[in-house]
Parts: structure tokens; sequence; C-alpha cells
């Protein structure tokens, strides 16, 4: 599990890009929802997106869907430079499928609802039969095949939407915000059908979520955006800091109005923050020097993803911070327990 890196330069593994953008903006008026130089998502692999409200999240998927265009800069699919050209557009969409938040479906059955796709591609009956059933039993709802929408659960409306996109053989599946609002069987659920997908049919995956852990568990890198921009945190770490000089011309931002810490920017004033999760270090010993950045918080809770261990500390505020398992003892760590986490310059940055 990583966080994904964006470079001016995309590099030397430029054959197994799948999307790559360059000078991407989506602008409404004088409003600009998004604004990336530089990023590429490699085929195969899934990714997790994720950002306040309002980070352009939504707007990034449905620009990569082709349903959406950007305003300025340009997008390449496969090595190719995508054009508005209409025909080439509707060839595309084929290959990629958006599965919304709040999946809108047919009034029909589950079984009708997967066919539609299958139809307007001019799929014969015998051979929609059976990708239909295909579908529904990776979904798990082939035994609901012949129910009627209206009375499908919430989790079973999105394994239906999902049962459609896959009907359609996509390369691209980008799922915006899956399993919000969903008990916790139907997240589990969504989860393992995610993986599936990824692991089974080599499907690469996109999606949204505010849960670090679920992030943990499905992505291989996170990509963070703050405000339509590509920021190096995750996990929710963004906060609000208020940056000032302090007694030796060193800068100071205030983080929450809680926590000081020393930072290197040419800023000043209201400021947001992001701290990287996977940057902060744990100190068994703060009293054996003076550390700069050192801050305490109470554990509230661990997650144990694979190689990764998910520790949330409370200081005033939540932050999360994200350790390789081989560099800690988990017995030493439980619930309520005070910990100290050393905060470097470099885990930092000021937008």
């Amino acid at each position: 599990m990583s966080q994904r890196c964006f470079q001016d330069d995309p590099g030397e593994e430029q054959d197994l890009i799948l999307f790559e953008a360059k000078d991407l903006t989506k602008t409404y008026g004088k409003r600009t929802v998004l604004d990336l130089p530089y990023f590429s998502l490699d085929e195969g692999a899934v990714y997790c997106l994720q950002g306040p409200n309002g980070s352009g999240k939504t707007t990034l998927l449905e620009i990569l869907s082709f349903l959406l265009p950007p305003t300025t800069g340009d997008i390449f699919y496969k090595g190719r430079k995508i054009d508005s050209n209409i025909v080439r557009l509707t060839d595309l969409r084929r290959e990629i499928v958006l599965v919304p938040q709040n999946p809108v479906l047919f009034s029909r059955t589950v079984y009708g609802n997967v066919e539609v796709g299958l139809k307007i591609r001019g799929i014969q009956a015998e051979q929609r039969d059976v990708r239909i059933r295909e579908c529904l039993d990776i979904v798990n709802m082939l035994d609901l095949a012949n129910a009627h929408v209206r009375g499908l659960s919430g989790g079973e409306v999105q394994r239906t939407a999902i049962a459609m996109g896959l009907a359609c053989s996509p390369k691209v599946i980008f799922f915006d915000e899956p399993t919000s609002n969903l008990d916790s069987m139907s997240r589990k659920a969504i989860e393992r059908i995610i993986k599936s997908i990824n692991e089974l049919d080599g499907i690469t995956v996109v999606f949204t979520t505010h849960d670090a852990e679920q992030a943990f568990r499905l992505a291989g890198s996170v990509i963070a955006l703050h405000e339509g921009r590509l920021v190096n945190s995750a996990f929710g770490n963004i906060f609000n800091g208020l940056v000032t000089d302090d007694s030796v011309d060193r800068k100071i931002c205030l983080v929450e109005n809680m926590v000081r810490l020393r930072v290197d920017t040419p800023k000043a004033g209201p400021v947001s923050v992001c701290i990287s999760p996977t940057d902060l270090r744990i100190v068994n010993d703060p009293g054996a020097s003076a550390v700069e950045n050192l801050l305490k918080g109470t554990i509230t809770r661990i997650s144990n993803e694979g190689e990764m261990v998910l520790i949330t500390l409370d200081l005033g505020f939540p932050l999360n911070v994200a350790l390789p398992q081989e560099n800690i003892v988990l017995s030493t760590l439980c619930l309520g327990r005070e910990l100290h986490v050393l905060c470097p310059s470099s885990s930092i940055q000021i937008l």
C-alpha cells in the first residue's frame, strides 16, 4: 500500500500506463475545481481517490470516464491522445464504466437491468443470458435475478449496478463512494467484489472513499486531492492551519488551533496543512532529547491492514499514522495508550 507519486516526467514504465493527463483543469466560471499538472494510472492496478467533499474526486472520475470534457489539458488512454471525436469517445466508453454513488436502476427486474447494456450492443439472446448469469454470480445476486429492483436494499442496488457494468466487459471501473450509507455486511460484500474483479479479471479499479481502513484494505496506491489539486497526504490528514514567524524568524504553523509545527514554507496566514501518515514515526523515549515537531496523542483506533498498521491518534483532532508492521510490536499498542510520534518537516505540505 503506497501513496501515489506524481511527477513531471512519467518515467520509464510508460508501457504500463493506462491513463495519463497533462495540465488538466476544469473550471466553472471563475472557479477552478480541478488543476492537475500531471498524473497517471497504471493498467491492472487498484487506486483509492481520497479527499474532502468538494475536492474534485467526482469531477476527475467523470472526466476519465469521457463523460465530462476538461477545460484545458490533454488526456491519453493507452498511449493515444483523446480528442472530442464523438465516434471515438463512444468506442472508448465501451471500455470504461462509472458506478455512481447512488445508482439509478430501470424499473424492471435485476436480470432486466443487467441485460440493457448487452441489448444496446446487439448481443444475441443466448449469449446475453450466459453473460448476465456470470455477472450476477460474481456479485452474488443470481438468486435475485427475477426480483424487481423496487424491493432491493441499498447494497443490492449497488451490486446490481456493478453487475450492469461488468456485463459490458470493461477494462476500467470507477466507483464513486461504493459503500457509503451501506451496512457492514453490504460493505464487506462490495469490497470482496472489487478485489475479485481486479485479481481475477485484471480490471483496473479506481474508487473514492472517506474510509482510511477501506483504502488500506483494497488499494495499492492512494491519490489524494484537496481543492482540486494533488497533495502528498491521504487518509484525512488535511487540516486548517495558521502560519506565523516565531521569535527567531522561523515559520510555525498552528494546526487546528491546537498543535504547533515547525514548517518550511514561504506562505503566511491561514493555510491548509497536509500531513503524510506514512512519514510519521513513533518515538519511544521522547524525553531523551529535545525533538522538534514531536506530537503526543491518545490511540483511539488500531487497524491491522496487511503489511501496514493504521493508527488514529486523538490530539484534540484525529491524526492518522500508517506504519509498516515490521517496524512495530502490535502487543505494545492498545486503545487509550498515549503515543509520541515525530512529524518531520518532509511529511508536512502547506497548501
